[in-house]
């Protein structure tokens, strides 16, 4: 059944270069870079880690659960009329999470801690990993974000069901740090969690070059439910506006129900 309540969805993918280990410089460049489209977007999506880039020192760097980022995204949610979404480096009791936030002009939606950790730069030697998934809802539409590795993990991302539901989410998000030398995987994956899904998929990558000298050609896109790529950016900084069409996209499902021949499982 087609949901009723499901509104068109203007998204903005934020892919530009960030400021090293420096989350004051990364707030107040967003910040500009973004007011001007207040009233003109749903949905604002932020890199991965995107206070500091992708660093293995989280001391001194890291913020308490509603520290200074977490602030300053509420006030642009309010200040723009829109949801923000990003990652980045969260205390709690000595522990260091690599936390994705969604943030309405009235505080938090949700939170995510990335489940799978990058185990060849030793991510997971340094935060700890998430245990749940975490579905938010703006303007009808349920969205899963997810961070970065997690995209190499099609169990964890996928858009479970029954016959007498609709599918648990519309659209897959991912905001990463996801390097250009493998960047060939992360556009074939992007491809590939959509279609078998059935569901929109936002990947949102940064460009330019890290503290550690690794290099990002970003490569962010908007792709729809059936693999066709809306809007797409490579190499340069640049805001990726689309707007996501939910009543097609429903249409659709119930037209070619592939979900209802989905294999049962369980994650432990």
């Amino acid at each position: 059944m087609i949901n009723k309540k499901m509104e068109n969805l203007k998204v903005c993918l934020v892919q530009d270069e960030l400021v090293w280990e420096d989350p004051e410089a990364n707030r107040i460049h967003f910040g500009k870079i973004l007011h001007k489209y207040a009233g003109k977007v749903d949905l604002i999506v932020l890199p991965e880690m995107f206070t500091t880039g992708f660093t293995m020192f989280p001391e001194g760097k890291a913020e308490p659960s509603e520290g200074p980022t977490y602030t300053w995204m509420v006030t642009l949610a309010a200040d723009l009329g829109a949801v923000v979404v990003g990652s980045l480096i969260i205390e709690e009791s000595g522990n260091y999470y690599n936390r994705l936030l969604a943030v309405g002009p009235d505080g938090l939606l949700t939170k995510y801690d990335k489940r799978h950790l990058f185990r060849m730069a030793g991510e997971h030697e340094h935060y700890l990993p998430g245990l749940n998934s975490s579905v938010f809802e703006v303007k009808g539409w349920r969205i899963n974000p997810l961070v970065c590795y997690d995209l190499r993990f099609p169990v964890w991302s996928r858009n479970t069901s029954s016959e007498t539901a609709r599918l648990a989410y519309d659209v897959l998000l991912y905001v990463a740090n996801w390097p250009e030398v493998r960047v060939a995987h992360w556009n074939t994956l992007l491809l590939a969690r959509a279609i078998e899904n059935q569901a929109f998929c936002l990947g949102v990558n940064r460009v330019g070059t890290d503290g550690n000298g690794i290099v990002y050609s970003g490569d962010s896109a908007v792709i729809d439910y059936t693999g066709r790529i809306l809007a797409a950016a490579k190499g340069e900084a640049k805001l990726l506006m689309a707007t996501l069409d939910g009543q097609n996209m429903m249409r659709y499902r119930e037209k070619f129900p592939v979900w209802r021949d989905a294999d049962g499982f369980m994650i432990r």
